[in-house]
């Protein structure tokens, strides 16, 4: 279970970097922001993980 939740925060943070990327390639500074919005939450959600992994749930 854990691995499933590292692999899909993995995934929202290329899909949060691909947004930022597409945004600045484009000159869409609300796609930019989203993007960045999306790869900080992703890596939220790993730390938390991460934690929970060092403390053996």
């Amino acid at each position: 279970m854990a691995m499933e939740k590292k692999a899909r925060n993995v995934g929202k943070k290329m899909k949060g970097k691909a947004k930022e990327t597409t945004g600045k390639a484009v000159g869409n500074e609300s796609m930019e922001v989203k993007g960045k919005a999306e790869q900080a939450a992703a890596d939220a959600k790993q730390t938390g993980q991460k934690a929970k992994d060092t403390l053996g749930h």
